[in-house]
């Protein structure tokens, strides 16, 4: 997918849905100077890299991969009759040349059940996973009359992908797959959620 006039959000690159099915995935291949970061909803998705790290991640988990100097990967699902649902996320490290490294975080339900949680910040912070950029990633689960109300820092800017379900952002109705990118607004409200899970990002 290319679209010469979206080619980004802030240091937010690329988010591409995909699924992948039993048995299939990603032979290795190379990445250099990118935060990329997997955000499984379905199944499992197995990573092996250049740098000696493997892991398998399932839903609620975040698997990251600062690809920095250069980093070759694989991703798979083993499974024999489950298809992998997840996103993967690219988001433009604020230096370049960096080395590269991997980390990989769980999430549960409970965390994230009608409050913003985080799960990737450049400091780190709350056990969420550290990424080289002025960027953070928060998950939230909303449902009936759970809502969440944040006031937005002058200057930032918000993207929120609707993962699953349905939910209102700031009033405008958002479904599985639908986004909202936020600029000059004060404050972000997530309200009127059926079964939702939202992804939100704060971006410089």
């Amino acid at each position: 997918y290319y679209d010469p006039q979206h080619m980004g959000f802030g240091p937010l690159r690329v988010i591409n849905e995909d699924r992948v099915h039993p048995g299939r995935g990603f032979d290795t291949h190379a990445h250099n100077d990118m935060e990329i970061l997997t955000y499984v909803i379905d199944g499992e998705l197995a990573h092996k890299d250049s740098l000696g790290n493997q892991g398998v991640v399932g839903p609620g988990g975040i698997q990251f991969m600062s690809a920095g100097t250069g980093v070759r990967h694989s991703e798979f699902n083993h499974a024999d009759d489950r298809t992998t649902h997840f996103l993967q996320i690219w988001i433009e490290p604020a230096k370049l040349g960096i080395d590269p490294g991997y980390e990989q975080k769980h999430f549960d339900d409970a965390s994230k059940r009608g409050r913003l949680r985080v799960i990737a910040s450049p400091d780190g912070r709350d056990g969420s996973v550290t990424i080289h950029a002025d960027a953070s990633i928060s998950a939230a689960l909303v449902d009936g009359d759970e809502a969440i109300d944040r006031d937005i820092a002058p200057g930032r800017k918000v993207y929120v992908q609707a993962v699953r379900g349905s939910v209102d952002i700031n009033g405008q109705r958002l479904s599985a797959g639908d986004a909202a990118a936020l600029t000059g607004e004060k404050s972000l409200s997530i309200a009127r959620g059926e079964q939702a899970e939202v992804l939100v990002f704060d971006l410089a």
